[in-house]
């Protein structure tokens, strides 16, 4: 369970976060959240599918990593296999939060970084070396945090843009549910199930007025880039088969 506490340089001046890659550490995960204005870089190492939240119904883009739950096949005794690490996983222990904004008026409130004071990512030692500080002596924060504080301003943006990204597939009922069964080089199967992709057979019937705008609005590239993605299936049904090997 994560415990969000809003980011302090007094009560956290003394920790420190462990930025490596395992499945101790909570990166042994089937996929995570992307957003349009990062799929260049997802599609470059990972498959681009669609999820449904389960208690919101709202859907969203997800970045594959694994056949089955609590399986990610670009994690390896060295850590991270892949040239890109996506946001939502960099990000943690932190999130952005909001809190109240009596300056904005009666119900407005405003982002602010927060930590998961119960993540495996945490050292609470002081003096220690280990892993990344927080703050520095003066309690400002350290380039680290400025690092992470910039990733989460990006997901935060991705995260609005994705609202429309969304809005505007649905719309012209360009997402349609799909399975895929995979079978491993020992005879065993992977069924891919629950997830949404882009309905290609939708999108070649759009009229041309239709394309301009999505191009206009930056989509049509983020549609194109999710349908490219799929290639990248294939060296991972590869890893699997190495890791039976």
């Amino acid at each position: 369970m994560s415990n969000y506490k809003i980011l302090n340089n007094d009560v956290h001046k003394d920790l420190r976060v462990n930025t490596s890659r395992s499945a101790q550490l909570g990166d042994n995960i089937m996929y995570t959240m992307t957003f349009p204005m990062e799929f260049r870089d997802i599609q470059s190492c990972y498959p681009i599918f669609f999820c449904k939240d389960p208690e919101s119904g709202q859907l969203y883009p997800a970045a594959l990593l694994g056949f089955e739950q609590d399986q990610n096949l670009f994690l390896s005794d060295s850590g991270w296999d892949a040239t890109y690490i996506p946001l939502m996983v960099r990000r943690h222990p932190f999130l952005i939060g909001f809190q109240a904004n009596p300056d904005g008026g009666e119900g407005a409130t405003k982002p602010v970084v927060s930590i998961d004071s119960d993540s495996p990512r945490l050292i609470n030692n002081a003096g220690s070396e280990e892993g990344e500080a927080l703050f520095n002596q003066e309690g400002a924060p350290s380039d680290f945090l400025q690092t992470s504080i910039g990733a989460l301003e990006s997901i935060h943006r991705g995260l609005e843009h994705n609202k429309g990204f969304i809005a505007a597939l649905l719309e012209h009922e360009l997402l349609e549910s799909f399975s895929l069964e995979i079978t491993l080089n020992d005879g065993s199967n992977n069924q891919l199930m629950g997830f949404y992709t882009i309905a290609e057979e939708k999108l070649q019937s759009l009229d041309g007025d239709t394309l301009a705008k999505f191009n206009a609005q930056g989509y049509l590239q983020s549609i194109y880039m999710a349908i490219a993605s799929f290639a990248r299936l294939r060296p991972m049904i590869d890893k699997k088969n190495a890791q039976l090997a």
